[in-house]
C-alpha cells in the first residue's frame, strides 16, 4: 500500500468569536504518495481553507492532521520544508527579475547557496524563461508569471505540491501550459499533488481521485468512475451537480423544518 502523505482527522476551521462561521467542518481525508488528488467545489466551499491549513498558514480550531508524517501543530517548520504552494492569489515581487525572485524564494527555504543559482537556471530553462531571466517580472505576461510562481513552488524540490485554482485567471493557451506542467510533475517527477479547483475539466483530466467539498464538508470522494457509479451519471459535471445539489436541498429542507418548529 502507498505511503500516506496527508492524513486529516476531524480537521476543522471556524472564524468569529463564537466560531459560528465554519470554513471547514470535520474533514477526514487521506492522500497517498505519488497520487494527484483533486479537491473540487464551488467558490467558498472550503478548498482554500484546507490548503492554508495543510501548509501551516492558519491554525485549525479542531481536529488533527499529519503532512508527510509531520504533525500539523508541532512540526509546522518541517511541513513547510516539504511542501510547495501555488496559492490562488500569490504574491509576486515585480521589481525583481525572474532569476532574483527564484533565488530569493530559495533562500527562504534554506536551499544551499552553491545549489541555488544552478537550480534557478534549470527551472527557468525548463519553463522556457531563461532568455528573459534578467527581465523584471512586471514586464511578464500573466502566463509567464504563473510559470515563475510554479518554479518558485519547486525551487526547494518538495515532494508534496499544492495548486490552488492554478488556471482560474489564465487564457486557454496559458491554462493548457500549466496543465501540461502539472501532468509532467506527477508522471515524470513522482510528486504528490493536491489540486483545488472549481473548474471541472482540470480535475477530471489530471486527478487520480477526487474529493467534492461543499459548505465546508467533504461530501464525496473516489475515482471518477466511482463518483459516476455512485450518482448514476455519465459525466463529472452531472455527478458534481447531483452531489452538491443534494447537499444544498437537504440543508434547505432542514432550515424549513427548523423554521416551522419555531413558528
Amino acid at each position: 500500500m502507498s505511503k500516506v502523505m496527508i492524513s486529516t482527522k476531524q480537521l476543522s476551521k471556524s472564524y468569529g468569536k463564537s466560531g459560528r462561521v465554519i470554513a471547514l467542518d470535520r474533514l477526514n481525508l487521506d492522500v497517498y504518495e505519488g497520487e494527484t488528488f483533486g479537491l473540487l467545489g464551488p467558490n467558498g466551499a472550503g478548498k482554500t481553507t484546507t490548503v492554508r491549513l495543510l501548509n501551516c498558514i492558519v491554525k485549525p480550531t479542531g481536529g488533527s492532521a499529519t503532512v508527510g508524517g509531520y504533525d500539523l501543530i508541532e512540526d509546522s517548520i518541517e511541513i513547510k520544508r516539504i511542501t510547495g504552494l501555488l496559492a490562488e492569489s500569490p504574491g509576486l515581487y515585480e521589481k525583481l527579475s525572474a532569476r532574483e525572485f527564484l533565488e530569493f524564494m530559495g533562500a527562504l527555504y534554506d536551499v544551499p547557496s552553491d545549489m541555488l543559482s544552478d537550480r534557478a537556471d534549470k527551472l527557468l530553462r525548463l519553463f522556457g524563461l531563461h532568455s528573459r531571466r534578467n527581465h523584471l517580472l512586471e514586464g511578464y505576461s500573466r502566463g509567464m508569471k504563473q510559470k515563475v510562481l510554479i518554479a518558485a513552488a519547486l525551487i526547494h524540490d518538495p515532494p508534496l505540491l499544492f495548486f490552488d485554482e492554478p488556471t482560474s485567471t489564465l487564457d486557454p493557451s496559458a491554462a493548457l501550459m500549466v496543465k501540461d506542467m502539472m501532468k509532467g510533475l506527477a508522471e515524470n517527477a513522482g510528486k504528490t499533488i493536491v489540486v483545488c479547483s472549481h473548474i471541472l475539466p482540470i480535475v477530471e483530466e489530471l486527478c487520480d481521485r477526487i474529493g467534492i467539498i461543499n459548505r465546508g464538508k467533504l461530501v464525496a470522494i473516489g475515482t471518477l468512475d466511482e463518483l459516476l457509479e455512485r450518482t448514476g451519471k455519465d459525466t463529472l459535471e452531472k455527478a458534481y451537480i447531483d452531489i452538491t445539489g443534494a447537499v444544498q436541498q437537504k440543508e434547505l429542507l432542514s432550515w424549513r423544518e427548523l423554521r416551522s418548529a419555531k413558528t
